[in-house]
């Protein structure tokens, strides 16, 4: 399957369709008050303020951390997938998060692709299975480069055909 051939501003033209998409359809998206940061088709970085995912210790919820992670990675699929012009359904089929150390002010996420992985082969097999699967490595930076929470996730998407089907 070939990549759709695309101007410099279509990455960040289709970051602004998600944020719309997650603050539509995601209540909590709403209420983290989420936002897209960056976008360069490699990576996708979403923002969230602390005030409103804040914890009980004046930190930020690990809630949202993970929240934010999981958003981060499966946004990092849509992306891609709409990229190429499939509305394929999204999945998160296992995660594993790791916290670091607390946050204390406005944070993101950052999402790519695992070591190893690859689009081409992502797309590939879903052209082939109607199904592909991802490995997504997501982190919550911390100002001294240090990271205060990891995620680790496998994503699956089935083809529009299959999208339907169990």
């Amino acid at each position: 399957m070939s990549t759709v051939p695309t101007s410099p501003d279509a990455p960040l033209a289709r970051a602004a369709a998600l944020t719309r998409e997650l603050l539509a359809d995601i209540p909590l998206t709403r209420a983290m008050a989420l936002s897209v940061a960056a976008c360069d088709g490699d990576t996708l970085t979403l923002a969230a303020p602390l005030a409103p995912n804040i914890n009980d210790k004046g930190c930020a919820f690990g809630g949202s951390l993970a929240s934010l992670m999981t958003l981060a990675g499966w946004g990092l699929v849509k992306l891609a997938c709409d990229a190429r012009g499939l509305a394929c359904e999204i999945y998160v089929r296992d995660s594993a998060i790791r916290y670091l150390a607390p946050v204390w002010q406005d944070f993101h996420a950052v999402a790519r692709l695992a070591e190893g992985e690859s689009f081409d082969a992502f797309f590939a097999a879903l052209a082939q299975r109607g199904k592909g699967r991802l490995r997504v490595t997501c982190a919550v930076p911390l100002a001294d480069g240090g990271e205060a929470a990891t995620l680790d996730a496998h994503f699956v998407a089935l083809a529009p055909s299959d999208a339907n089907q169990g």
